[in-house]
């Protein structure tokens, strides 16, 4: 019983840590090991032999990925192919529309390739404009934003390039484009889901009278005199992105059929090419998109190039350290004696292995505040096992995949989520205002990961 006191304990303590603001980086490694000591295993050779290696394997994997994908976004946002695209959609779709334009503007930076913090900061001023005209209240804004960055086009659609699409692939021998139908279903049922509570909250605002309202903070200044580069210009480096990583991806220019297999095992150990031909196939698709994106407005990029680099780099930096602190956590934990009445209980929810692992990657996610840290958790301490259940049932490993990707940016998004932290800081409001909102497109998205794992167990 202590030996699971001692985990649970540990757990609680990185949740309510990371909720108050405190750095993971820091306080993983001492939970982790406060679990350790509590259950009476040898402290130093847990920081060093398992903390320490696993999460600088976690760095060596995905450190191309997040340092790329950073500064892609950065380049879109500095080229102006960021705020041109948003500007554009908005536009075309009109204040009539507005949460369905604001929700398709996030949608394609996001499945482009574009972070999602930098999805929030291009799309807000265009949000506040067209919701101000509109008269609809700002507190819908945050909402709005998480359903078109934080959900579908993160994790559900085949072939997005967001890291929570990428990190299955090392465990499951997949691709970015695994399991389309399911992704593409789950996909339609997250966007309609969110978009009738979304609209449903306009209606109830407009028959309480409730328009956008005074007094706000943050309120950006838009120029009417702005100009945007062409908007077919801006979606080349999307499209790029898209294409080339589909390209190396799934046909006879894959880059699997680069090199020869027998030469990757045995000069770098890479036993099976499959765990890594959607990652080296990424890094080429995203310094494609960078090319392109700086290419479109080498004049804009290059005034401030060097500041963008950086920022993007520290960025990159800090994302994929928070995530690898949270995976050497994980691995620590799943070598305590406790963890194995963790794990029966984890699986013991159902015998099939899509279920149980919509489970454990929902759970971790909600209390690690992040969708890559708890899949990334999970993956690591039960993703062999999965693989092995999955084999024996028949199961697809691309359904393993999907299910994982999408359950990962389920309850993700509690309070002490980063991202939903920093949308709330950009657009100057509050949990009390806005997280309603941001909670049930959590709950939406939740409860779509569920039906499909249910569905998909029954056939």
């Amino acid at each position: 019983m202590l030996e699971i006191l001692a985990i649970i304990v540990s757990l609680g303590l990185l949740m309510y840590f990371a909720y108050r603001g405190f750095p993971v980086i820091v306080f993983a490694p001492i939970f982790a090991l406060l679990a350790v000591v509590l259950s009476g295993l040898p402290l130093m050779p847990s920081y060093t032999e398992s903390f320490m290696t696993n999460a600088a394997n976690y760095v060596k994997s995905f450190f191309p990925i997040f340092l790329l994908g950073a500064v892609f976004g950065k380049v879109m946002e500095m080229s102006g192919a960021a705020a041109s695209i948003a500007h554009g959609i908005v536009r075309a779709i009109g204040s009539q529309r507005a949460i369905l334009a604001v929700v398709l503007a996030c949608a394609i930076l996001t499945y482009g390739g574009v972070s999602l913090f930098v999805v929030a900061f291009a799309v807000y001023p265009f949000a506040v404009a067209i919701f101000r005209e509109a008269n609809i209240p700002k507190r819908l804004i945050p909402g709005t934003i998480a359903l078109g960055a934080f959900t579908f086009t993160m994790d559900a659609l085949p072939g997005t390039p967001q890291i929570q699409n990428i990190i299955p692939t090392n465990y499951f021998g997949t691709d970015a484009y695994a399991a389309p139908v399911v992704g593409i279903i789950g996909a339609l049922m997250v966007f309609f889901g969110g978009m009738w509570w979304l609209e449903r909250r306009r209606k109830q605002a407009l028959v309480a009278g409730e328009g956008y309202g005074e007094g706000h903070i943050n309120e950006p200044e838009i120029a009417t005199d702005t100009k945007y580069i062409n908007l077919w210009l801006a979606l080349l480096p999307l499209v790029l992105v898209l294409v080339t990583n589909f390209t190396l991806s799934r046909t006879g220019l894959s880059v699997a059929n680069w090199y020869d297999a027998a030469m990757l095992k045995e000069s770098f150990k890479i036993a099976n090419p499959a765990t890594v031909v959607s990652s080296w196939s990424l890094i080429i698709a995203l310094t494609v998109g960078i090319l392109a994106a700086i290419l479109i407005n080498v004049k804009s990029v290059s005034n401030k190039f060097a500041s963008g680099l950086t920022t993007a780099a520290a960025g990159a930096l800090l994302a994929i350290f928070n995530t690898a602190s949270e995976v050497g956590f994980g691995n620590v934990i799943k070598t305590l004696p406790g963890f194995k009445a963790i794990q029966e209980s984890i699986l013991g929810v159902s015998s099939h292995p899509l279920v149980s692992e919509a489970v454990a990657v929902n759970v971790l996610a909600g209390v690690t505040g992040s969708a890559s840290g708890g899949m990334s958790i999970a993956l690591e301490v039960m993703g062999k096992q999965y693989l092995e259940m999955a084999n024996a049932s028949g199961i697809s490993p691309e359904l393993l995949h999907r299910i994982a990707s999408m359950a990962s940016g389920g309850m993700d998004t509690l309070p002490h989520n980063g991202a939903v932290i920093t949308l709330l800081a950009i657009t100057g409001l509050t949990h009390r205002q806005s997280y309603k909102d941001i909670f049930a497109i959590t709950i939406v998205k939740t409860v779509t990961v569920f039906i499909l794992a249910f569905a998909v167990s029954i056939f």
